[in-house]
């Protein structure tokens, strides 16, 4: 077997194992501390074991080192602190109540969300869903707000009447008290809106978010 040869299959090896790195240490200083044992001579026989013994202990060496550098690598890894963990932004402090205008009748009403913020938000969506309990048609909306600071839809989604304002992009909310209202018919008599629920998402400057649901009494 030539010296190149040797050279290859010890590397492989080295790079399939995880040799015991005491075990090697320890070889690789009795191999280094005496010559290689004696055999008889031939003609160019002694030559060429010293050289493949010499070649065996550097690639033993070599492979000792990088074993050495991954422990080192390994260790510095788990030393490392972690990175602090990011914390989300707090959202908007914000209230909301729902109500149903005391100046509904018997075949009209309208649904009043009233939302008050305590600061600027720059997102705002409000959802007022009327439950169809019965000839639920919209008549209208409005909100305190200047209407073309949102885009406003009316849409009937899963057994209920949808009124949704979304705020513009660029436009903002400034703290204070806002009112957002759903007019619709229905069918003649009393009705009950324990069906009717609210949802409201506003978004602060640093970009925090804040959920509020409810119904309307």
């Amino acid at each position: 077997m030539d010296e190149t040869r040797l050279r290859g299959e010890l590397r492989e090896a080295a790079l399939a194992h995880r040799p015991d790195r005491a075990r090697m240490l320890a070889r690789v200083e009795r191999g280094m501390a005496g010559p290689p044992p004696a055999r008889p001579r031939t003609p160019g026989r002694a030559s060429w074991a010293g050289r493949r013994w010499t070649a065996t202990a550097a690639v033993a060496a070599t492979v000792v080192g990088v074993v050495g550098l991954g422990g080192l690598a390994v260790t510095a890894l788990q030393d490392r602190p972690a990175p602090p963990a990011a914390v989300a932004a707090p959202g908007p402090v914000a209230r909301a109540a729902g109500t149903i205008d005391p100046g509904s009748n018997r075949w009209w009403a309208q649904s009043d969300l009233a939302v008050t913020t305590d600061a600027e938000v720059t997102g705002l969506t409000v959802e007022v869903r009327v439950a169809l309990t019965g000839g639920i048609v919209s008549t209208g909306h409005w909100q305190t707000r200047s209407a073309g600071d949102f885009t406003v839809t009316v849409a009937e989604e899963s057994g209920a009447l949808v009124h949704r304002w979304t705020l513009k992009e660029g436009r903002t909310v400034p703290a204070g008290p806002h009112t957002f209202a759903a007019q619709y018919n229905h069918a003649e008599g009393t009705r009950d809106a324990s069906g009717d629920t609210y949802t409201v998402v506003l978004t602060g400057r640093d970009g925090g978010r804040t959920t509020l649901r409810g119904g309307f009494s």
